[in-house]
Protein backbone atom coordinates (compact mmCIF):
# COMPACT_ATOMS: atom_id res chain seq x y z
CA UNK A 1 0.00 0.00 0.00
CA UNK A 2 1.41 3.23 -1.06
CA UNK A 3 1.98 6.13 1.73
CA UNK A 4 -1.11 8.43 0.10
CA UNK A 5 -3.27 5.07 -0.02
CA UNK A 6 -2.02 4.58 3.78
CA UNK A 7 -2.97 7.98 4.78
CA UNK A 8 -6.57 8.24 2.97
CA UNK A 9 -7.37 4.90 5.11
CA UNK A 10 -6.34 6.62 8.15
CA UNK A 11 -8.92 9.57 7.53
CA UNK A 12 -11.31 7.79 5.71
CA UNK A 13 -11.74 5.36 8.99
CA UNK A 14 -11.37 8.13 11.83
CA UNK A 15 -13.59 10.56 9.92
CA UNK A 16 -16.36 7.40 9.85
CA UNK A 17 -15.40 7.05 13.70
CA UNK A 18 -15.83 10.77 14.35
CA UNK A 19 -18.86 11.20 12.39
CA UNK A 20 -20.41 8.13 13.98
CA UNK A 21 -19.93 9.52 17.14
CA UNK A 22 -20.99 13.21 16.88
CA UNK A 23 -24.24 12.50 14.73
CA UNK A 24 -25.14 9.49 17.72
CA UNK A 25 -24.72 12.42 20.44
CA UNK A 26 -26.51 14.84 18.58
CA UNK A 27 -29.29 12.62 17.97
CA UNK A 28 -29.46 11.98 21.56
CA UNK A 29 -29.04 15.77 22.23
CA UNK A 30 -32.59 16.35 20.13
CA UNK A 31 -34.54 13.40 21.57
CA UNK A 32 -34.04 15.05 24.49
CA UNK A 33 -35.20 17.97 23.79
CA UNK A 34 -37.63 17.25 21.32
CA UNK A 35 -35.95 19.71 18.68
CA UNK A 36 -36.03 18.73 14.95
CA UNK A 37 -33.23 19.11 12.89
CA UNK A 38 -34.51 22.13 11.21
CA UNK A 39 -35.32 23.98 14.54
CA UNK A 40 -31.82 23.19 16.01
CA UNK A 41 -30.59 24.05 12.63
CA UNK A 42 -32.18 27.67 13.31
CA UNK A 43 -30.99 27.91 16.72
CA UNK A 44 -27.46 27.54 15.31
CA UNK A 45 -27.83 29.68 12.92
CA UNK A 46 -28.68 32.35 14.85
CA UNK A 47 -26.04 31.41 17.30
CA UNK A 48 -23.07 31.64 14.60
CA UNK A 49 -24.58 34.79 12.52
CA UNK A 50 -26.66 36.52 14.90
CA UNK A 51 -30.32 37.85 13.93
CA UNK A 52 -31.81 37.45 10.87
CA UNK A 53 -35.11 37.04 9.06
CA UNK A 54 -37.36 34.22 8.66
CA UNK A 55 -36.67 33.60 4.80
CA UNK A 56 -33.10 34.13 4.95
CA UNK A 57 -33.53 31.43 7.83
CA UNK A 58 -35.29 29.00 4.89
CA UNK A 59 -32.52 29.76 2.73
CA UNK A 60 -30.16 28.58 4.69
CA UNK A 61 -31.84 25.64 5.77
CA UNK A 62 -33.26 24.96 2.54
CA UNK A 63 -36.36 24.59 2.93
CA UNK A 64 -39.76 26.50 2.50
CA UNK A 65 -40.41 29.65 4.06
CA UNK A 66 -43.75 28.31 5.28
CA UNK A 67 -41.60 25.67 6.40
CA UNK A 68 -39.34 27.96 8.52
CA UNK A 69 -41.88 30.18 10.03
CA UNK A 70 -43.82 26.83 11.69
CA UNK A 71 -40.55 25.67 13.16
CA UNK A 72 -39.81 29.32 14.15
CA UNK A 73 -42.98 29.80 15.65
CA UNK A 74 -42.51 26.39 17.64
CA UNK A 75 -38.98 27.85 19.12
CA UNK A 76 -41.14 31.00 19.62
CA UNK A 77 -43.45 28.90 21.93
CA UNK A 78 -40.20 27.46 23.33
CA UNK A 79 -38.71 31.02 24.72
CA UNK A 80 -35.77 29.94 22.50
CA UNK A 81 -36.06 32.60 20.19
CA UNK A 82 -37.66 35.97 19.76
CA UNK A 83 -39.56 37.58 16.85
CA UNK A 84 -39.25 41.19 16.90
CA UNK A 85 -40.37 44.18 13.72
CA UNK A 86 -36.90 44.95 12.14
CA UNK A 87 -36.57 48.76 12.74
CA UNK A 88 -34.80 49.38 9.10
CA UNK A 89 -38.03 47.46 7.85
CA UNK A 90 -41.64 47.14 9.39
CA UNK A 91 -42.66 44.41 7.03
CA UNK A 92 -39.91 41.97 8.18
CA UNK A 93 -39.65 39.85 11.39
CA UNK A 94 -36.41 39.43 12.74
CA UNK A 95 -35.66 36.83 14.69
CA UNK A 96 -32.89 36.65 17.79
CA UNK A 97 -31.89 34.07 20.59
CA UNK A 98 -33.54 33.88 24.06
CA UNK A 99 -30.68 33.19 26.41
CA UNK A 100 -32.45 30.31 26.85
CA UNK A 101 -32.22 29.61 23.41
CA UNK A 102 -28.11 30.73 23.61
CA UNK A 103 -27.56 28.22 26.51
CA UNK A 104 -29.71 25.21 24.51
CA UNK A 105 -27.88 26.38 21.48
CA UNK A 106 -24.15 25.68 23.62
CA UNK A 107 -25.47 22.76 25.63
CA UNK A 108 -26.04 20.82 21.85
CA UNK A 109 -22.23 21.72 20.76
CA UNK A 110 -21.05 20.65 24.03
CA UNK A 111 -23.06 17.10 23.80
CA UNK A 112 -21.50 16.70 20.32
CA UNK A 113 -17.72 17.66 21.35
CA UNK A 114 -17.74 16.47 25.16
CA UNK A 115 -16.13 13.04 23.59
CA UNK A 116 -13.52 14.57 22.06
CA UNK A 117 -12.29 16.41 25.03
CA UNK A 118 -12.68 12.97 26.64
CA UNK A 119 -10.35 11.53 24.10
CA UNK A 120 -7.65 14.04 24.16
CA UNK A 121 -7.62 13.63 27.86
CA UNK A 122 -6.39 10.15 27.06
CA UNK A 123 -3.70 11.09 25.14
CA UNK A 124 -0.32 11.75 26.74
CA UNK A 125 1.31 15.21 25.35
CA UNK A 126 3.17 14.38 23.17
CA UNK A 127 0.58 12.41 21.33
CA UNK A 128 -1.87 15.52 21.89
CA UNK A 129 1.13 17.68 20.26
CA UNK A 130 1.05 15.48 17.27
CA UNK A 131 -2.16 15.24 16.35
CA UNK A 132 -2.76 18.84 16.82
CA UNK A 133 -0.15 19.61 14.58
CA UNK A 134 -1.46 16.65 11.99
CA UNK A 135 -5.06 18.19 12.41
CA UNK A 136 -3.80 21.89 11.81
CA UNK A 137 -2.37 20.79 8.47
CA UNK A 138 -4.84 18.93 6.74
CA UNK A 139 -7.58 21.57 8.24
CA UNK A 140 -5.20 23.85 6.32
CA UNK A 141 -4.88 21.98 3.08
CA UNK A 142 -8.30 21.21 2.76
CA UNK A 143 -9.46 24.77 3.29
CA UNK A 144 -7.14 25.77 0.24
CA UNK A 145 -8.22 22.71 -1.73
CA UNK A 146 -11.99 23.69 -1.33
Amino acid sequence: MSPTEQTTKVIRAWAEVFIHRSLRDFRRFLSETGLSHAQFGILMRLYHNGPCGVSHVGEQLGVSRAAASQAVERLVQLGLITRTEDPKDRRVRRLTLTEKGRALSEAGIAARTRWLEELADALTPEQQEAITQALALLTQIAQTND
